[in-house]
């Protein structure tokens, strides 16, 4: 059993988390298995899921890990099924899986960059989650991992930033087809140095020009996020359903 700092407010719970073998949802899983959840930790990648696997293990945290690419309706199907065939139950699902294959302004962006945004950032979480929902246990929590760019996108990712706007409304028409049974609810990260953030981080001028817009005066972690991501599908959020928490130390997050 894992032993931490943390509140056991997940004992008994059952998360799917994809895209988690490093990043956001790998800090996610981390966190939920520290609260008491047996997690299912996925990727693409069957070396990347063992080695992430082995790390949750070491910290005393139930883990499963299965190879998923979300874009892939067998592998979406075998997500559930071995997780229901292992553990008999699902509490929460984690839809984390994004991709950012262009930063071409939108004018200029190929049919085929369109398509694989559309495809992996909304159009595979839906077809997880319907996948899912008959299998969600009552008081059960769908969390949607959105971003800050999803309310003022920017120049270098506006396409991406309009993906993630979309899972705003995604956010809110689920919560009000999967109520009152299951919450679901949307976070959305600020900066945070992942492999999609890379090219920020890799040029100081914009590296501290978006530092700068944020009044904390520091970029995020992936384990801020997973707190956050802890608190909506914990008891103590409750009354929390079709809501969008930004984690993004105070960067500008309203339409």
């Amino acid at each position: 059993m894992a032993s931490s700092g943390f509140p056991r407010r997940l004992n008994g719970k059952v998360a799917i988390i994809t895209a988690s073998t490093q990043g956001i949802g790998f800090a996610t899983a981390r966190r939920l298995g520290l609260e008491g959840a047996s997690v299912v930790v996925s990727s693409r990648k069957q070396n990347n899921v063992d080695e992430a696997v082995e790390k949750l293990k070491a910290e005393g945290i139930t883990v499963l890990g299965i190879p998923c690419h979300v874009g892939n309706g067998e592998h979406r199907r075998n997500l559930i099924k071995s997780t229901i065939d292992r553990f008999g139950r699902l509490d929460i699902l984690v839809s984390n899986a994004a991709v950012s294959p262009s930063i071409d302004p939108i004018l200029n962006m190929s049919e085929a960059a369109m398509d694989k945004l559309w495809d992996i950032n909304i159009k595979s979480g839906i077809l997880l989650i319907q996948e899912a929902a008959s299998h969600l246990a009552d008081g059960g929590s769908v969390i949607l991992i959105s971003s800050i760019a999803g309310f003022n996108p920017q120049r270098t990712l506006a396409m991406y930033g309009v993906t993630k706007t979309a899972l705003f409304g995604l956010t809110k028409a689920l919560a009000a087809e999967l109520a009152p049974n299951v919450r679901v609810n949307c976070v959305a990260p600020g900066f945070v140095h992942t492999h999609l953030s890379d090219f920020i981080f890799q040029h100081e001028d914009t590296k501290e020009e978006v530092k700068s817009q944020t009044l904390l005066d520091r970029f995020g972690s992936a384990d801020d996020m997973a707190a956050a991501v802890a608190f909506l599908v914990s008891n103590d959020a409750a009354y929390i359903t079709g809501e969008v928490l930004p984690v993004s130390g105070g960067m500008p997050s309203r339409l």
